[in-house]
């Protein structure tokens, strides 16, 4: 059994990402399955369009933002739940004056992120 303090988890800045940080709350050593993660996004801040080789399940804890997922552009805010396939094509930007945080669970399998140019989008 693995219990733990979410804010004793050290935070590091996801470099592709402005304003974004990110901590690792279970690992892929920790929990079988699944590895949880918080994401953290100040407000203007966000994440450029990417894909994934693993689908992303999202938790919004607090703020609001808007996603791009596909050819799709939706407003979330705290409480809403996102499923993003993989190899699909997204992006965020916290919106607002409130820090956008969001849990984001992804199996534990080989993942390889790719920044999507905006042709390519």
């Amino acid at each position: 059994m693995i219990v733990k303090k979410a804010n004793e988890v050290a935070a590091e800045e996801v470099t592709a990402g402005e304003g974004t940080s990110r901590q690792v709350l279970l690992s892929a050593d920790e929990g079988p399955n699944f590895a949880m993660r918080r994401f953290h996004m100040q407000p203007g801040g966000g994440m450029p369009n990417h894909t994934n080789t693993v689908e992303h399940q999202q938790y919004v804890l607090a703020g609001r933002a808007t996603v791009g997922i596909g050819d799709e552009v939706i407003t979330v805010q705290q409480d809403d739940v996102v499923f993003i396939p993989a190899n699909v094509p997204h992006w965020y930007r916290a919106e607002g004056d409130e820090a956008f945080e969001f849990l984001c669970m992804v199996p534990n399998l080989p993942d390889e992120t790719k920044i999507v140019a905006a042709d390519e989008g």
